[in-house]
């Protein structure tokens, strides 16, 4: 989608103080001068651009969020050995400190996006716009904060919840709110913006990737399923299967540059080669995933540093001729990758993550990668269904959309007759091997079963130090310091 990859600032880098990492040196929120607020819909249409933006930052998508499957087991940080990726390293061996930078980028990553997001959605309303694209706009801000917030709430708990821009007369120290109020205003604006969003189908070439009416639904039933609240699962998934999405033929196809936006896909972070910005800035417009997962030393992509390493655990829980497995992994003996044969001496592990890498031949240099990010794929909507209807005792019900996943996947059905808990298991393990090195993994083992999930499963691959309280990150101690109100998360 060239025109929010392409675009960046704009309008955004005027009315946001937060797009700066001075900004983010000072405290979460600053002032804003409304003299500096969109005038008219191109404006509006910029801004909004603006609010996409800071999903494209290694803060969040293009590294943070996937590391988070390393916490989870699936895979080591590799890299070059050593100190390389040592916040990551701390992460996934539980012994995290609130100085942790990673723990940094993940609270300071949303703050922009949630700024740019309330001034659209102050200002929206007092425009003499065109209704279609203010009733859009307004739409991808509510969604877009949510978003933002489902990612603060998940890994923080109580957050400040602020849903207005910030003056010289506002307290510009929030405390942190209940957990309770940020889940409600996430599950306001989401069906606020489900309200206001046009279907995907219905948006041009130049805006196919925007936030669309399915987007809405697919998060808030993802955020149904983190409370488990299943029938709001059930109906808001169902309400999904009507809106024209489907599984793509073939599960590699979900992660090839050229069959981005697919019918499968209902909200991916959009990146672009060429951005025109430095690598290693928030600005970059490429995708950081193949230069940093290609194997070390292998020549296989460009850049090839080497991360993210999945582990013999997760290899052997794939089923016996399971496809995604190929298309997932890089292994010895395994189909050739850009004609190239795998060799186990690339990773620590024996293995590397296969499918976020772009070809030479597609992406020649490390700092121009096109690959898009998934957040939510139609198999993962199948999957949230089959686990909602399993426990609301409908099991037989739930093997229909379980089965869909795994016939892409090359695999039998479901056996049918299975108990409750061991469909939940069944479900768990698809969701495992779907989703893989997706940035879903962590968020699904501290959701299932209050935490106790999360612990038995990091307990039996050996991370013996994980406890309940790890189930959420510290507060940076960098923003205590800034803003006294903010409250440390207990073990910290």
């Amino acid at each position: 989608m060239k025109l929010l990859r392409n675009i960046y600032l704009s309008m955004a880098v005027v009315v946001c103080a937060a797009c700066s990492e001075d900004f983010l040196d000072k405290a979460p929120l600053d002032t804003i001068n409304t003299e500096n607020y969109p005038t008219n819909e191109s404006e509006l249409v910029s801004l909004v651009n603006g609010a996409y933006q800071p999903l494209q930052w290694p803060k969040l998508y293009n590294l943070r969020m996937w590391t988070t499957d390393i916490m989870a087991g699936n895979s080591i940080v590799g890299a070059g050995g050593g100190t390389d990726g040592i916040e990551t390293q701390d992460l996934s061996n539980f012994v995290t400190t609130s100085d942790n930078a990673g723990v940094l980028d993940l609270w300071r990553g949303p703050w922009p996006g949630i700024l740019r997001a309330n001034i659209a959605l102050k200002v929206a309303p007092e425009l003499d716009i065109t209704p279609e694209i203010r009733d859009r706009s307004m739409g991808e801000a509510y969604f877009l904060r949510a978003h933002y917030y489902f990612i603060l709430v998940r890994f923080f708990g109580d957050v400040p919840l602020i849903t207005e821009p910030q003056s010289a007369d506002d307290d510009l120290y929030p405390a942190r709110d209940p957990e309770g109020l940020v889940w409600e205003q996430i599950i306001s604006d989401l069906e606020m913006a489900a309200d206001l969003l046009p279907e995907k189908s219905t948006y041009s070439a130049n805006d196919l990737g925007r936030a669309s009416k399915g987007s809405a639904l697919g998060m808030l039933a993802k955020v149904h399923l983190t409370l488990a609240n299943w029938q709001e699962v059930v109906d808001l998934t169902t309400e999904l299967e009507g809106l024209g999405y489907d599984l793509n033929e073939d599960y590699a196809d979900n992660f090839n540059p050229a069959m981005e936006n697919s019918v499968e896909s209902i909200f991916e972070v959009q990146y672009a080669s060429n951005g025109g910005y430095n690598f290693w800035s928030n600005e970059n417009q490429a995708s950081w995933a193949s230069a940093f997962m290609g194997p070390r030393g292998s020549n296989f992509v460009a850049g090839a540093y080497g991360w993210n390493q999945p582990t013999e655990e997760f290899v052997n829980s794939y089923e016996e001729d399971d496809l995604r497995k190929e298309s997932t992994i890089l292994y010895e003996g395994g189909p050739k990758f850009a004609g190239n044969s795998y060799d186990a001496a690339y990773s620590l592990t024996g293995y590397n993550v296969r499918k976020f890498l772009v070809p030479l031949s597609v992406s020649a240099s490390y700092d121009n990668s096109p690959l898009n990010f998934p957040i939510l794929r139609f198999s993962d909507v199948l999957l949230m269904k089959a686990e909602a209807l399993n426990e609301l005792d409908r099991t037989s019900e739930a093997e229909a959309p379980l089965n869909r996943v795994r016939d892409r996947a090359g695999l039998d059905d479901i056996a049918t007759g299975l108990s409750k808990e061991d469909f939940r298991q069944a479900v768990l393990h698809e969701r495992r091997v779907e989703l893989a090195f997706e940035g879903q993994r962590w968020f699904d083992l501290i959701r299932v079963e209050d935490g106790t999930y999360a612990l038995d499963f990091l307990h039996s691959i050996g991370k013996t130090n994980a406890t309940r309280n790890h189930l959420l990150l510290p507060i940076p101690q960098k923003e205590i310091d800034t803003n006294p109100k903010l409250s440390q998360n207990t073990g910290y």
